[in-house]
Protein backbone atom coordinates (compact mmCIF):
# COMPACT_ATOMS: atom_id res chain seq x y z
CA UNK A 1 0.00 0.00 0.00
CA UNK A 2 1.36 3.08 -1.00
CA UNK A 3 0.77 6.04 1.94
CA UNK A 4 0.27 9.89 0.50
CA UNK A 5 2.06 11.89 3.48
CA UNK A 6 0.66 15.33 4.28
CA UNK A 7 2.41 18.90 4.36
CA UNK A 8 0.20 20.97 6.66
CA UNK A 9 1.66 24.35 5.38
CA UNK A 10 -1.63 24.98 3.36
CA UNK A 11 -2.50 26.28 -0.51
CA UNK A 12 -3.84 29.48 -1.97
CA UNK A 13 -4.94 28.29 -4.67
CA UNK A 14 -8.00 25.83 -5.48
CA UNK A 15 -6.55 22.97 -7.13
CA UNK A 16 -3.17 22.41 -4.72
CA UNK A 17 -1.50 19.43 -5.51
CA UNK A 18 -1.29 16.15 -3.04
CA UNK A 19 2.45 17.24 -2.58
CA UNK A 20 1.95 20.10 -0.34
CA UNK A 21 -1.57 19.85 1.14
CA UNK A 22 -3.66 18.42 4.04
CA UNK A 23 -5.86 15.42 2.57
CA UNK A 24 -9.44 15.25 3.65
CA UNK A 25 -10.73 12.47 5.70
CA UNK A 26 -13.74 10.41 5.81
CA UNK A 27 -14.79 6.78 5.89
CA UNK A 28 -14.07 5.22 2.95
CA UNK A 29 -12.89 1.49 1.71
CA UNK A 30 -11.21 3.17 -1.73
CA UNK A 31 -8.26 4.86 -0.15
CA UNK A 32 -7.19 5.92 -3.61
CA UNK A 33 -10.53 8.51 -3.99
CA UNK A 34 -10.44 10.14 -0.68
CA UNK A 35 -8.76 12.95 -1.68
CA UNK A 36 -9.99 13.20 -5.48
CA UNK A 37 -12.78 16.13 -5.45
CA UNK A 38 -9.67 18.68 -3.91
CA UNK A 39 -8.67 19.13 -7.52
CA UNK A 40 -12.29 20.07 -8.57
CA UNK A 41 -10.97 23.14 -10.88
CA UNK A 42 -7.78 22.20 -11.98
CA UNK A 43 -9.06 22.34 -15.60
CA UNK A 44 -9.82 26.11 -15.45
CA UNK A 45 -6.87 28.55 -17.03
CA UNK A 46 -5.50 31.20 -15.38
CA UNK A 47 -7.81 33.67 -16.51
CA UNK A 48 -10.70 31.56 -15.40
CA UNK A 49 -10.12 31.02 -11.97
CA UNK A 50 -9.29 34.76 -11.89
CA UNK A 51 -12.73 35.55 -12.97
CA UNK A 52 -14.39 32.75 -10.62
CA UNK A 53 -12.47 34.56 -7.50
CA UNK A 54 -13.97 37.90 -8.88
CA UNK A 55 -17.21 36.37 -8.57
CA UNK A 56 -16.99 35.44 -5.04
CA UNK A 57 -16.24 37.24 -1.53
CA UNK A 58 -13.32 36.13 0.49
CA UNK A 59 -14.13 35.38 4.13
CA UNK A 60 -12.15 33.84 7.20
CA UNK A 61 -13.15 31.91 10.42
CA UNK A 62 -11.75 30.97 13.65
CA UNK A 63 -11.25 27.56 14.99
CA UNK A 64 -14.62 26.20 16.60
CA UNK A 65 -16.67 28.68 14.38
CA UNK A 66 -19.59 27.56 12.62
CA UNK A 67 -19.89 28.14 8.58
CA UNK A 68 -23.28 27.40 8.25
CA UNK A 69 -26.20 25.05 10.26
CA UNK A 70 -28.71 22.13 9.76
CA UNK A 71 -31.87 23.87 8.72
CA UNK A 72 -30.42 27.22 7.47
CA UNK A 73 -31.32 28.30 3.51
CA UNK A 74 -29.01 27.29 1.16
CA UNK A 75 -27.49 30.45 -0.40
CA UNK A 76 -24.11 29.65 -1.83
CA UNK A 77 -20.59 27.72 -1.58
CA UNK A 78 -17.32 28.22 0.27
CA UNK A 79 -14.59 27.25 -1.13
CA UNK A 80 -11.59 26.06 1.14
CA UNK A 81 -8.36 27.91 0.60
CA UNK A 82 -6.60 27.25 3.76
CA UNK A 83 -7.28 25.11 7.04
CA UNK A 84 -9.52 22.18 7.54
CA UNK A 85 -13.82 22.18 7.87
CA UNK A 86 -16.24 19.55 9.50
CA UNK A 87 -19.37 18.65 8.21
CA UNK A 88 -21.54 16.76 10.58
CA UNK A 89 -25.13 15.48 11.57
CA UNK A 90 -27.19 15.80 14.07
CA UNK A 91 -30.23 13.27 14.28
CA UNK A 92 -32.96 14.36 16.03
CA UNK A 93 -31.94 12.48 19.73
CA UNK A 94 -29.03 14.51 19.47
CA UNK A 95 -26.59 12.16 18.46
CA UNK A 96 -24.10 13.70 15.96
CA UNK A 97 -22.44 11.81 13.18
CA UNK A 98 -19.24 13.62 11.72
CA UNK A 99 -19.58 13.07 7.72
CA UNK A 100 -15.84 14.28 6.29
CA UNK A 101 -13.32 16.58 7.54
CA UNK A 102 -12.27 18.71 3.89
CA UNK A 103 -9.31 20.78 3.55
CA UNK A 104 -7.98 22.92 1.02
CA UNK A 105 -9.15 22.96 -2.49
CA UNK A 106 -12.66 21.60 -1.44
CA UNK A 107 -15.97 23.06 -1.42
CA UNK A 108 -18.73 22.67 1.53
CA UNK A 109 -22.03 23.80 0.96
CA UNK A 110 -23.59 21.46 -1.59
CA UNK A 111 -25.47 20.13 -2.63
CA UNK A 112 -27.94 22.92 -3.07
CA UNK A 113 -25.03 25.11 -5.54
CA UNK A 114 -27.47 27.43 -6.89
CA UNK A 115 -29.25 28.05 -3.63
CA UNK A 116 -32.65 27.60 -2.34
CA UNK A 117 -33.93 24.62 0.00
CA UNK A 118 -32.53 23.81 3.65
CA UNK A 119 -28.98 23.04 5.12
CA UNK A 120 -28.79 18.76 5.57
CA UNK A 121 -25.94 18.93 7.86
CA UNK A 122 -24.00 22.04 9.53
CA UNK A 123 -19.97 22.52 9.12
CA UNK A 124 -17.45 24.16 11.63
CA UNK A 125 -13.76 25.13 11.49
CA UNK A 126 -11.33 22.17 12.81
CA UNK A 127 -8.28 24.89 12.32
CA UNK A 128 -8.59 28.50 10.90
CA UNK A 129 -9.74 28.54 7.72
CA UNK A 130 -9.73 30.95 4.72
CA UNK A 131 -12.88 30.95 2.53
CA UNK A 132 -14.16 31.81 -0.79
CA UNK A 133 -18.09 32.40 -1.12
CA UNK A 134 -19.79 32.31 -3.68
CA UNK A 135 -23.50 32.99 -3.83
CA UNK A 136 -25.97 30.71 -5.64
CA UNK A 137 -26.85 33.82 -8.26
CA UNK A 138 -22.84 34.07 -9.15
CA UNK A 139 -22.21 30.40 -9.63
CA UNK A 140 -25.17 30.42 -12.22
CA UNK A 141 -23.45 33.44 -13.84
CA UNK A 142 -20.11 31.78 -13.74
CA UNK A 143 -22.19 28.08 -15.16
CA UNK A 144 -23.60 30.34 -17.86
CA UNK A 145 -20.37 32.15 -18.61
CA UNK A 146 -17.23 30.06 -18.15
CA UNK A 147 -18.66 26.63 -19.36
CA UNK A 148 -15.01 25.37 -17.99
CA UNK A 149 -16.55 26.04 -14.27
CA UNK A 150 -19.55 24.20 -15.24
CA UNK A 151 -18.32 21.14 -16.26
CA UNK A 152 -15.71 21.67 -12.84
CA UNK A 153 -19.00 21.90 -10.67
CA UNK A 154 -20.07 18.49 -12.21
CA UNK A 155 -16.58 16.65 -11.15
CA UNK A 156 -16.97 18.21 -7.83
CA UNK A 157 -20.23 17.40 -6.86
CA UNK A 158 -19.29 13.94 -8.28
CA UNK A 159 -16.54 13.71 -5.84
CA UNK A 160 -19.20 14.66 -3.09
CA UNK A 161 -21.80 12.19 -4.31
CA UNK A 162 -18.99 9.53 -3.80
CA UNK A 163 -18.04 10.33 -0.50
CA UNK A 164 -21.14 10.13 0.81
CA UNK A 165 -21.87 6.92 -0.96
CA UNK A 166 -18.90 5.40 0.73
CA UNK A 167 -20.00 6.62 4.18
CA UNK A 168 -23.64 5.03 3.80
CA UNK A 169 -21.37 1.60 2.49
CA UNK A 170 -19.45 1.66 5.58
CA UNK A 171 -22.03 2.48 7.55
CA UNK A 172 -24.43 -0.31 6.30
CA UNK A 173 -21.75 -2.95 5.89
CA UNK A 174 -19.32 -2.84 8.32
CA UNK A 175 -19.27 -3.55 12.29
CA UNK A 176 -18.29 -0.66 14.38
CA UNK A 177 -15.37 -2.18 15.33
CA UNK A 178 -14.23 -2.58 11.56
CA UNK A 179 -15.02 1.09 11.04
CA UNK A 180 -12.60 2.13 13.33
CA UNK A 181 -9.97 -0.20 12.27
CA UNK A 182 -10.41 1.16 8.55
CA UNK A 183 -10.47 4.51 9.82
CA UNK A 184 -7.30 4.09 11.10
CA UNK A 185 -6.55 3.21 8.08
CA UNK A 186 -7.79 6.44 5.56
CA UNK A 187 -5.60 8.17 8.56
CA UNK A 188 -2.39 6.22 8.13
CA UNK A 189 -2.45 7.28 4.36
CA UNK A 190 -3.54 10.77 4.55
CA UNK A 191 -1.47 11.90 7.52
CA UNK A 192 0.77 8.98 8.59
CA UNK A 193 4.49 9.86 8.76
CA UNK A 194 6.79 6.54 8.26
CA UNK A 195 9.62 5.96 10.77
CA UNK A 196 10.81 2.23 10.56
CA UNK A 197 7.96 -0.01 10.30
CA UNK A 198 5.67 2.11 12.50
CA UNK A 199 3.35 5.34 11.26
CA UNK A 200 2.74 8.37 12.91
CA UNK A 201 -0.37 9.88 12.77
CA UNK A 202 0.22 13.81 12.51
CA UNK A 203 -3.37 14.21 12.16
CA UNK A 204 -4.87 15.92 15.83
CA UNK A 205 -7.56 13.97 16.34
CA UNK A 206 -9.60 13.40 19.47
CA UNK A 207 -11.50 9.78 20.46
CA UNK A 208 -14.07 11.75 21.07
CA UNK A 209 -13.41 12.85 17.15
CA UNK A 210 -13.10 9.12 16.27
CA UNK A 211 -16.25 8.04 17.74
CA UNK A 212 -18.30 10.94 16.06
CA UNK A 213 -16.97 9.45 12.63
CA UNK A 214 -17.97 5.81 13.21
CA UNK A 215 -21.19 6.37 15.07
CA UNK A 216 -19.62 5.47 18.65
CA UNK A 217 -19.09 6.72 21.80
CA UNK A 218 -16.05 8.01 23.06
CA UNK A 219 -16.05 5.10 26.03
CA UNK A 220 -15.99 2.52 23.37
CA UNK A 221 -13.76 4.24 21.11
CA UNK A 222 -11.14 4.46 23.59
CA UNK A 223 -11.80 0.58 25.00
CA UNK A 224 -11.62 -0.42 21.30
CA UNK A 225 -8.27 1.31 20.94
CA UNK A 226 -6.80 -0.76 24.05
CA UNK A 227 -7.69 -3.79 22.74
CA UNK A 228 -5.96 -3.15 19.50
CA UNK A 229 -3.18 -1.73 21.50
CA UNK A 230 -2.92 -5.22 23.64
CA UNK A 231 -3.13 -7.14 20.34
CA UNK A 232 0.35 -4.96 18.98
CA UNK A 233 -1.48 -3.22 15.93
CA UNK A 234 -1.48 0.90 17.10
CA UNK A 235 0.27 2.35 19.82
CA UNK A 236 -2.09 5.01 21.58
CA UNK A 237 -1.06 8.01 24.05
CA UNK A 238 -2.74 11.55 25.13
CA UNK A 239 -1.24 13.50 22.12
CA UNK A 240 -1.04 10.54 19.40
CA UNK A 241 -1.69 7.43 17.73
CA UNK A 242 1.11 5.32 16.15
CA UNK A 243 0.03 2.60 13.61
CA UNK A 244 2.43 -0.54 14.82
CA UNK A 245 1.14 -3.09 12.05
CA UNK A 246 -0.59 -1.40 9.44
CA UNK A 247 -1.15 -4.50 7.62
CA UNK A 248 -2.77 -6.15 10.19
CA UNK A 249 -4.70 -3.67 10.98
CA UNK A 250 -5.91 -3.71 7.28
CA UNK A 251 -7.26 -6.94 7.75
CA UNK A 252 -8.93 -6.22 10.86
CA UNK A 253 -10.46 -3.54 9.15
CA UNK A 254 -12.17 -6.39 6.77
CA UNK A 255 -12.33 -9.19 9.37
CA UNK A 256 -12.40 -7.87 12.98
CA UNK A 257 -12.47 -11.53 15.26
Amino acid sequence: MKHMLADTSGATRFEPSTANRASAVYLSEVLSDIDEGANFLNKLSGEELDVARAAGSACSFAKGEGVFFQGDRHNGIWLIEEGAVRTFYVGPSGREITLAYWTSGHFIGGPEVFGGGTHMWSADVQEDVKLLYLTGSSIRRLVDTVPSFAVCLINGLVAKGKCYSALVQMLGTRSVTERLAQLLIVLADTHGRPEGNRLFIEKKITHEHLATIVGSTRQWVTMTLDKFQKRGLVSVSRSQIVIESYDLLLAQASAIE
